[in-house]
């Protein structure tokens, strides 16, 4: 079989690893073996086998429409990062780059060597938290929203035309509360984890359709926190957070996770796909 090498990471040679060189057992990349540490020129490569029927450009690029096999490539690849983020501090590499062979992998870690370096400079000992912040309109939807008008499943029908619009202005005030009460916490909340962090990223709102998550997205942020401080960071959010349950505005903490919104990934090893034309 052809193979070629899929790179989900680079990092500097790290303790945490066993032995022989591998990483731990348990750990499966995309070959559903460990992925395998490539060291060159003072760095590592975390490379797995893959097969070139599949990830060559063209059955590659037929593959990156296929949502399923998009997905599961998605989630190995998250898999090793995460595994990687608790052993070292590594710069994730964009889904799928992939590289003829080893001797291709090197010329990626050369290619980029001095800018590997300074993002791992700059991102040792830091890790990325993930904070969302929802608006939950009563009884409403993302369409009823956008409407105006979403019903109430259990009322019974307005007796007369001054039911039916006092109604509506119920519900429009009840919507302007919550938007207001989750526009305000996501400014706060902003605003506090940024003191706590050392960069902050603003993300573009989740739509709900796409992320099948509840609730209307208002803030999507990304924070690079020292991983000695990330208690404190997490202490921030629930002092600052919603104090009550049902107020309509709901907080989401993940992570910790690689530092994906801070490695500069647009010009480490290029867009998704083969990271090199010369190894050919």
């Amino acid at each position: 079989m052809n193979e070629l090498r899929y790179v989900y990471a680079v990092t500097r040679p790290f303790d945490g690893a066993l032995p022989d060189g591998n990483l731990p057992d348990d750990l499966r990349g995309l070959d559903g073996e460990p992925p395998r540490l490539l060291h060159h020129a003072g760095l590592v490569a975390v490379v797995s086998p893959v097969p070139a029927e599949d990830f060559d450009e063209a059955p590659l690029k037929a593959h990156l429409e296929d949502l399923d096999w998009l997905t599961g490539t998605a989630r190995t690849h998250e898999a090793v990062i995460g595994v990687l983020t608790t052993l070292t501090c590594p710069v994730p590499l964009r889904l799928a780059t992939v590289c003829r062979d080893d001797s291709g992998v090197r010329r990626l870690i050369e290619a980029d060597h001095d800018r590997f370096v300074r993002t791992l400079e700059r991102l040792d000992g830091r890790i990325e938290w993930g904070v969302k912040v929802y608006a939950h309109t009563p009884r409403e939807d993302t369409q009823g929203a956008a409407q105006g008008a979403a019903p109430e499943a259990d009322e019974p029908p307005p007796a007369t035309g001054r039911d039916y619009l006092r109604r509506r202005l119920g519900q429009r005030r009840k919507r302007e509360s919550a938007w207001q009460r989750a526009d305000s916490m996501a400014r706060t909340l902003h605003a506090g984890l940024s003191e706590r962090a050392e960069a902050g990223v603003l993300h573009r709102p989740q739509d709900a359709r796409l992320s099948d998550e509840p609730g209307v997205n208002v803030l999507n942020a990304a924070y690079l926190v020292r991983r000695e401080e990330s208690a404190a960071f997490i202490a921030e959010i629930d002092r600052l957070g919603p104090k009550e349950p049902d107020g309509g505005v709901r907080v989401e903490l993940t992570g910790p996770w690689a530092p994906y919104s801070f490695a500069g990934l647009a010009g480490l090893a290029g867009l998704a796909g083969h990271a090199e034309e010369g190894s050919r």
